[in-house]
């Protein structure tokens, strides 16, 4: 007999147990602290041309790796650093994606200095500076990219950020939440919204 009460998810997430937890647990809900938007920015650039499930399994190499994605302590790496991570299999070993953590890291710092946190800046771009709550039905409903991801990836570009375009930007913001694309359907759609900035 089928179980009516049948928890419904977003498709993408599948039956793998760990995205299942990430789709949970994580995926659309409004991220505030930067030292989580600081994660976010180093596992979506190391994502890259390859799948979010390979980064997600990674996950836990890449935070022992990258001082626990503490910014200040990985804009800090040197040659020396770049060099140990590398000879370490449990990440993507790309050693532009390395090299662009850590100076992706300085200009996280800078923009924290300019505009108070992270959050802030991100959140400049939204309109009325709050996360948007889409209403889509199906997966080929979900853009992978928007106007503000374009604004967003165009201006880190301007500042010199590496491996993070208009798609990885977008895949980032549902990622920490500044767009909910949960489907209509799904159980995990309500999300409780931060306070504002």
């Amino acid at each position: 007999m089928e179980n009516t009460n049948q928890i419904k998810r977003c498709p993408w997430c599948g039956a793998d147990d760990l995205y299942t937890q990430y789709h949970d647990s994580e995926w659309g809900k409004q991220v505030t602290d930067d030292g989580v938007l600081f994660e976010f920015l180093i596992l979506e650039s190391a994502q890259a041309g390859l799948s979010w499930l390979t980064i997600l399994r990674k996950r836990e190499n890449y935070r022992r790796l990258f001082a626990n994605f503490n910014a200040e302590k990985v804009a800090a790496f040197n040659q020396t650093d770049v060099d140990y991570i590398l000879q370490d299999a449990g990440i993507i070993r790309n050693r532009l994606k390395v090299k662009s953590a850590i100076s992706n890291a300085q200009l996280f710092l800078q923009i924290q200095q300019q505009y108070g946190s992270f959050y802030r800046y991100l959140y400049s771009f939204m309109p009325n500076a709050q996360a948007i709550i889409n209403n889509f039905k199906s997966m080929q409903n979900v853009p992978v990219k928007t106007e503000v991801s374009d604004a967003i990836a165009k201006d880190l570009k301007k500042r010199g950020f590496k491996f993070f375009g208009s798609v990885i930007c977008y895949a980032y913001m549902q990622a920490v939440g500044m767009v909910n694309d949960h489907l209509t359907e799904c159980d995990f759609k309500t999300n409780i919204p931060a306070k504002g900035i």
